[in-house]
């Protein structure tokens, strides 16, 4: 929940408040009782990415998975191909 900023415009009284986004403005002071209250403009608060980070975990571009033929040509499942398709395949 956003934390918004009020002012009174009466008593100069200013205030913070833990309020939920639908929920309506302030309109009485607590200080002096009058209606007069405004919501300040605030600098809202930054995001900080803690950790690897989702690029890292979602959106980096892996490695594609070499082929078996590609580093050892002699292996059973490389005999009978020929270099060309060894290295197709990589």
């Amino acid at each position: 929940m956003p934390t918004y900023e009020y002012e009174c415009s009466h008593c100069n009284y200013e205030f913070e408040e833990l309020q939920s986004m639908l929920d309506k403005k302030l309109k009485k002071c607590p200080e002096c009782g009058k209606n007069t209250l405004h919501r300040l403009i605030g600098s809202g608060s930054g995001i900080v990415f803690k950790g690897s980070g989702f690029y890292e975990t979602d959106y980096k571009k892996k490695e594609a998975p070499k082929s078996e033929c590609s580093e050892d040509p002699s292996k059973p499942c490389c005999k009978g191909k020929t270099e060309a398709c060894a290295t197709a395949e990589a």
